[in-house]
């Protein structure tokens, strides 16, 4: 069993900072892609960033230079600097892992999701 778990979120005033982050935990032999997701109400569920444990990213065009997206391997963790924020930024923030189980000589790769943490951009 992996266990995904995010914090960091919360209410911050348009133009504020705030810093996500995802711990992984579990029955896993390696980690691969990890990225964050954001999902407003009654919107479906939208890439943020991601990132390759070779520390390759990608980003979504409306927080490109807004937002960082970092991993500590020897932690497997990953965090969300996310500056300048707006309003619709607001959503709940969601933390996907990629990873590897041997099974035998086999390897199998599954992905998990964690619970999500809500930030919320108000003035």
């Amino acid at each position: 069993q992996v266990q995904v778990v995010e914090s960091g979120g919360g209410l911050v005033q348009p133009g504020g900072s705030l810093r996500l982050s995802c711990a992984v935990s579990g029955n896993f032999v390696s980690i691969g892609v990890m990225g964050w997701y954001l999902q407003a109400p009654e919107n479906q569920r939208e890439l943020v960033a991601t990132i390759t444990y070779s520390g390759t990213t990608n980003y979504a065009n409306s927080v490109k230079g807004r937002f960082t997206i970092s991993r500590d391997n020897a932690k497997n963790t990953i965090a969300l600097q996310m500056s300048s924020l707006k309003p619709e930024d607001t959503a709940v923030y969601y933390c996907n892992v990629n990873y590897i189980q041997l099974h035998g000589i086999v390897s199998a790769r599954y992905d998990a999701w964690g619970q999500g943490t809500q930030v919320t951009v108000s003035s």
